[in-house]
């Protein structure tokens, strides 16, 4: 297994798909989510004998660490969900989520090597 490489932008690559390289990546790339990558693992993954939940874990976490690679995504994501905290405007509220989500889905296509 190799780690990602680095991208024109600074931007790591995205890892292969599978658990051992989407957790080394974001032990190099991303550590502050390698707390909760792990104890969601133990958690759902590590003692199933059932690996039906591994697709959704998968999702869930490469769209996680596809989004924690890009620092200026992730603040963009993180200023539009809190800005929608304090709106009292229901509407401009649920259009601020609604972009962030368009960015948290955008970020979650990037494929190995990307």
């Amino acid at each position: 297994m190799t780690s990602p490489a680095t991208g024109t932008r600074g931007i790591p690559s995205m890892p292969e798909r599978d658990p051992k390289a989407l957790r080394a990546a974001i032990a190099q790339h991303a550590p502050k989510l390698l707390v909760d990558f792990d104890r969601h693992w133990r958690r759902d993954i590590a003692d199933a004998y059932d690996l039906a939940p591994v697709p959704a874990f998968m999702a869930r976490w490469w769209g996680e660490y596809a989004l924690a690679r890009n620092p200026d995504m992730e603040a963009e994501v993180h200023r539009l969900e809190d800005e929608a905290v304090h709106e009292p405007d229901y509407n401009r509220g649920k259009a601020l989520i609604e972009r962030a989500g368009r960015l948290r889905r955008e970020a979650a296509k990037a494929e190995p090597g990307q």
